[in-house]
């Protein structure tokens, strides 16, 4: 029997007759776990998420509950913020505008509940600036709830105020990382920060400590509220709690955004019982599992993949790409990541030198330029996989993109380094046969065939 989707985010989303106004999510017992937070001091709603094991959403998927802990609001002598990253930039993710054009009252109950835990007074919704129709909902939701008395002064009678407002990025696929997305709030370009000292907690916004959780990881919190946290880190599996959101598109019968436990189903179960499997009945060749980021798992490999049993002993296993479950540490230890959850299925029509240059020139173009490994890579990159998809590629170029590659890796001041340098290093390492194909000279890619070919710079030889 198919693994049955758990739904708590999307409970009422796409749900006939749900609409997105305060009324309708009255209706359906919004606010109600607000209303029990409020009973409750905030380190107790701290340690309760703490308990819950909730992982985040956005991409590294670091403890939420840890991420708090650096926060003591007792000690602070300068005010606290919280800041949603609504950002979603990252290829291949659709959920979080799912909740906010959909339910985005359930993301402002989350936040109000989240800022009330760690004594947060006013809060920002960063929101891609592609994202007009989400931007303006929230704005409507954010009076509505005014309105209502769960935002402002005292609110629901209360002595605790808060405000919430929204600011609009521009588009910036950088703006997705925290100290860049707080540089971009406080009206600068959106150069991240050095890490240390600029963690968020200590030195985030304004120089003040900062809280910065995704969409999807504050919606959770209204749940942990509701169920405790010792309820909610039954689902899941142990150190992958709760449901998580899977945006699946690609080369399925049925793509879409889907909700499941975490860990509760695996690759396969996902494509072909979720999603109807290949497209035209074709075979799979490759998946993207968290987003353009997240290296290549290629089908037909195995992978040594370590667990613990319920004795607490470790057993190593070693499986197919379909039988990969779909939690942090499982594709982690299947040498990619959970990401944002944006899954990229490709079938075997598939040319794996052109999609690595779809993907070389988004990075590309979205370098901020601050380091100098990023900006000048990310562009000798994408002039190597232009070359090669052009059918002028030279006998050296696997070869070079690796290297320059991992030149990039760890010598950047923010992940963007790894998000460029990981596709490259992976789509290499997976699929060395096609890309000796185009180094040959044996492929032209109709797309790409008579576009202008860039010769190496003396730089990315000596690379």
């Amino acid at each position: 029997m198919p693994v049955q989707e758990r739904r708590l985010i999307l409970a009422n989303i796409d749900r006939d007759g749900y609409t997105p106004d305060i009324d309708c999510y009255l209706r359906n017992g919004g606010y109600a776990d607000l209303k029990k937070a409020l009973t409750l001091d905030g380190p107790a709603i701290v340690a309760e998420v703490k308990t819950s094991q909730l992982r985040g959403r956005g991409g590294a998927g670091f403890s939420c509950g840890m991420k708090w802990g650096f926060i003591d609001p007792k000690k602070n002598t300068k005010p606290v913020y919280l800041i949603c990253n609504a950002d979603e930039s990252e290829p291949g993710t659709f959920k979080d505008r799912q909740i906010i054009y959909k339910d985005p009252h359930q993301l402002l109950e989350g936040m109000i509940i989240a800022c009330y835990a760690n004594n947060v007074h006013l809060a920002y919704i960063y929101i891609r600036g592609e994202f007009v129709l989400g931007a303006q909902i929230l704005e409507k939701a954010i009076a509505e709830a005014k309105t209502e008395g769960f935002l402002g002064k005292a609110i629901n009678g209360t002595g605790y105020d808060l405000e919430i407002y929204v600011h609009r990025g521009a588009g910036a696929y950088i703006c997705g990382e925290e100290t860049g997305l707080i540089e971009s709030l406080e009206g600068k370009r959106a150069y991240p920060r050095i890490k240390p000292p600029y963690f968020p907690a200590v030195l985030g916004l304004y120089m003040c400590p900062t809280i910065v959780n995704n969409v999807e990881t504050l919606c959770n919190i209204k749940h942990i509220v509701r169920m405790g946290g010792a309820e909610f880190a039954k689902i899941g599996k142990p150190n992958n709690t709760g449901t998580r959101l899977l945006c699946v598109s690609g080369d399925v019968e049925k793509p879409g955004y889907f909700e499941f436990e975490v860990g509760a189903l695996t690759m396969g179960e996902l494509i072909n019982d979720v999603c109807g499997g290949i497209k035209g009945g074709r075979k799979l060749k490759a998946i993207i599992p968290g987003g353009s980021s997240a290296k290549v798992l290629r089908a037909g490999e195995r992978y040594k993949i370590k667990s613990k049993k319920p004795d607490g002993t470790m057993e190593e296993k070693e499986i197919g790409l379909l039988d990969i479950t779909l939690d942090f540490d499982t594709l982690a230890a299947a040498g990619s990541m959970a990401g944002s959850g944006g899954i990229i299925v490709m079938d075997e029509t598939r040319d794996m030198v052109e999609c690595l240059a779809n993907i070389n020139t988004f990075y590309a173009h979205e370098s901020c330029g601050q380091c100098t490994p990023c900006r000048e890579g990310s562009l000798w990159m994408k002039k190597v996989t232009d070359r090669l998809v052009a059918g002028e590629g030279l006998p050296g170029d696997p070869k070079l993109l690796k290297t320059v590659a991992d030149n990039i890796a760890g010598r950047t001041i923010c992940a963007f380094g790894e998000a460029c340098a990981w596709p490259v290093q992976s789509f290499v390492a997976k699929f060395p046969e096609e890309f000796a194909k185009h180094a040959e000279g044996k492929v032209a890619t109709a797309a790409r065939k008579g576009t202008v070919a860039q010769e190496p710079s003396k730089a990315m030889e000596a690379a």
